[in-house]
């Protein structure tokens, strides 16, 4: 590594739990209602350059949407266990624009991860790293500023789905 550095540091992150004495699949579909998947074509916008009307399409999408999903459940029949789990990524690309307007490498957390599992004998969990302390490591005020705006809203989302 002649040409490269490499450097590490701690960070301090508050991970967030929220229980759901609702079914997974009444929890799981309250979510997918309330954060819809992302209009993919946003995203062809902006690769061709039409970046007033892909503004215009986001102004108009809801606080969060759903950017993708796995199914984490699924790959434990690997092991032969059975647990229902899936991992959401949920963001909004003008909030991370926000973001990593001020500090590029926000953009490594952004949309969050959302783990949504079996709780229980029938209930369900909601479990992520709380945005303003994973984007608070870049001590950006702009950032920080945005991230807690981004805490009340996914918070807000999540227990919403949770009840």
């Amino acid at each position: 590594m002649a040409n490269a550095m490499y450097s590490t540091r701690t960070i301090s992150i508050e991970h967030v739990t929220i229980i759901s004495t609702k079914t997974f699949d009444d929890v799981r579909a309250k979510l997918e209602s309330l954060a819809p998947q992302i209009d993919q074509g946003i995203f062809t916008l902006l690769r061709y350059r039409e970046s007033t009307r892909a503004l215009r399409e986001l102004q108009a999408c809801p606080a969060l949407t759903i950017f993708g999903q796995r199914d984490h459940g699924a790959l434990l029949t690997i092991a032969g266990l059975s647990h229902r789990s899936i991992q959401y990524d949920i963001g909004n690309p003008l909030t991370a624009s926000k973001m990593t307007r001020h500090q590029l490498s926000a953009g490594l957390y952004a949309p969050i991860r959302v783990l949504l599992r079996e709780s229980g004998d029938r209930g369900a969990m909601f479990e992520y790293d709380r945005p303003a302390s994973v984007f608070g490591q870049f001590g950006n005020e702009d950032v920080n500023i945005v991230a807690q705006q981004l805490d009340r809203d996914l918070r807000a989302l999540l227990e919403a789905a949770a009840s």
